[in-house]
């Protein structure tokens, strides 16, 4: 009968989905206990170990449901490697505000320069601020909504990606697209228009995006949407994961 107290407490706790308040409740008591600490800093000291770990647990849920490919920081991003992007520009971005005023940011650089990095690493921040964010490479979101139309369920995705407030599009530009796809692509980009926010990694500068979407007209009603609000991100230099290898072969 003396476990009853016990067993009715975490009975309660899982009910009301507190599992830091019982896995440290006890723990803790000795320790304020010992320190003479009364019941309310008691409790307020156990309230934020569950609010910090709650936290804890929503970033992780909003890092898998984006589908990052790799939980990058752009703490680990050698902004010295690529001198042509503008570090400060980089940094406020991070900061998410971009994000709340539905702006947009294309980061444009020859392959290797690092580009997903920091479309990772700003995708990072963005599910720290607690913002739904999804990425995907522009081959594989063409690929999924044609077969999503294929499948009559286009306009369900479709509102799927309009709930997220950051839609990373990696890779555009790195195969050509068919003109449905096109079409599709050009569909989204136009439904998030001043409703969400979409980064875009391209290897190609703007006057060869038509070389992607097949004709001048799409490509020019698709960039004057994407650039009305946009942060672009040069990042032109040698390879970053080339010299990222050297200096890691020089360590060895």
């Amino acid at each position: 009968m003396s476990d009853a107290p016990e067993l009715l407490l975490a009975n309660h706790l899982k009910t009301l989905r507190l599992p830091t308040f019982l896995r440290e409740h006890d723990k803790l008591a000795r320790i304020c206990a010992a320190q003479g600490v009364d019941h309310v800093r008691y409790l307020a000291r156990l309230t934020e170990l569950e609010l910090i770990d709650r936290e804890r647990r929503m970033v992780e849920r909003r890092i898998k449901s984006a589908k990052l490919p790799a939980v990058e920081s752009l703490d680990s991003f050698d902004f010295k490697a690529i001198p042509s992007l503008n570090k400060m520009m980089v940094l406020e971005l991070a900061r998410c505000d971009w994000i709340e005023r539905r702006e947009n940011v294309i980061a444009l650089g020859p392959s290797g320069t690092g580009k997903t990095h920091v479309a990772l690493g700003l995708g990072l921040a963005a599910c720290q601020k607690g913002m739904p964010v999804a990425f995907v490479t522009a081959a594989a979101l063409v690929n999924e909504m044609m077969e999503a139309r294929d499948e009559k369920r286009l306009l369900r995705l479709q509102r799927q990606l309009a709930k997220v407030s950051l839609l990373i599009i990696d890779e555009l530009g790195f195969v050509p697209l068919s003109k449905t796809g096109a079409e599709l692509l050009f569909e989204l980009i136009s439904q998030r228009y001043e409703r969400g926010s979409t980064l875009i990694t391209s290897n190609l500068p703007f006057e060869e995006w038509t070389e992607t979407f097949g004709t001048e007209r799409l490509t020019g009603a698709l960039l004057d949407r994407l650039t009305h609000h946009v942060n672009i991100l040069e990042m032109n230099g040698e390879s970053y994961r080339l010299n990222q290898s050297k200096s890691r072969q020089s360590k060895t």
